[in-house]
């Protein structure tokens, strides 16, 4: 799953994501993110940070208390890259962390490091 409100970043990820097999569920508004998990139940969730009306630290926040989304991993995506920001997001339960830009081989190898074997 990708939740990314950036139409050209959520098509460039989908399109890389697919080009390399996988099966993509895009996700744009942050508000349907949680309701979108549970009815697809994703083997991993692709999180922007800065998303409209709603924080992705937030959102990964939400599925670590949810029991069923609580084992998914999320791999962060975030122009966010002060010091003590890749800190913030992983203690909030981000599995994965990546600075945008993301360069493509990165962000699979991300991908792949988070995907059940």
């Amino acid at each position: 799953m990708v939740v990314e409100d950036n139409d050209l970043n959520r098509k460039l990820f989908c399109d890389v994501l697919k080009a390399n097999g996988f099966e993509v569920e895009p996700v744009a508004d942050g508000h349907r993110v949680i309701e979108t998990a549970r009815a697809t139940a994703p083997d991993l969730i692709i999180m922007d940070i800065q998303l409209g009306g709603v924080s992705g630290v937030d959102l990964i926040e939400a599925t670590r208390r949810d029991r069923r989304l609580s084992r998914i991993p999320v791999l962060a995506v975030t122009a966010f890259a002060a010091k003590g920001d890749e800190e913030r997001i992983r203690a909030a339960g981000a599995a994965g962390y990546l600075s945008k830009p993301v360069s493509i081989s990165p962000f699979m190898n991300a991908v792949r490091e988070l995907l059940p074997a």
